[in-house]
């Protein structure tokens, strides 16, 4: 009975640490004294975050068009030699170990019979220590910089439960962390209204 209230418990946490993977945590913050409204045209930092030395990667090809994506659909343009903005990235993968304590024992003491916990503790197949969880956590930052300023306007953090490194860098978990990410960017190029936050 006890174990299988142990399996319970570990799948039960299991299932929120998977659910995760499909609604992504994320933050976002801006600077409220930047003047959004005159941000029309963006492009990428030079090296970005997530280059390596010398060379592109292909997670920053697939970052790079997923950002113009985002970017395009809020009416900003691409305009490599005369940005107002500048966008650069940063990802990272992180095991993580998740433990689930043992049930709370529902025999021994004050019912008399003289049965201690150890009595039971000591039958075979029915061992109480924690069961452990262990998985993978990425996390995709995009920072907006203004590019005259040479100051972060905006920044969103997203996290969530990935498989392996394959699956951190394929194309639709880059399309939907960035989707996540920018549903939290309140403005549209030439705007400096606030939008209602989805």
């Amino acid at each position: 009975m006890f174990c299988h209230f142990r399996f319970l418990c570990a799948l039960f946490v299991f299932g929120l640490l998977t659910a995760c993977s499909n609604a992504p945590i994320v933050r976002s913050d801006y600077d409220p004294r930047a003047d959004f409204a005159s941000y029309r045209t963006f492009a990428f930092m030079e090296p970005l975050g997530t280059d390596r030395a010398g060379y592109t990667t292909l997670l920053t090809e697939r970052l790079k068009r997923a950002a113009a994506m985002q970017m395009e659909s809020r009416g900003y343009t691409f305009d490599e030699k005369n940005p107002d903005l500048l966008m650069n990235f940063q990802t990272h993968v992180q095991s993580r170990t998740e433990y689930v304590g043992p049930p709370p024992m529902m025999w021994g003491g004050g019912f008399g019979y003289g049965y201690g916990a150890g009595f039971y503790g000591g039958w075979p197949g029915y061992a109480f220590g924690p069961d452990v969880i262990q998985y993978n956590e990425g996390t995709m930052k995009v920072d907006l910089i203004d590019a005259k300023r040479k100051q972060m306007v905006w920044e969103g953090i997203g996290t969530t439960l990935v498989g392996d490194a394959q699956q951190t860098t394929s194309d639709e978990q880059v399309q939907n962390m960035m989707s996540s990410l920018f549903a939290r960017y309140p403005f549209l190029a030439g705007s400096g209204a606030v939008l209602p936050r989805k």
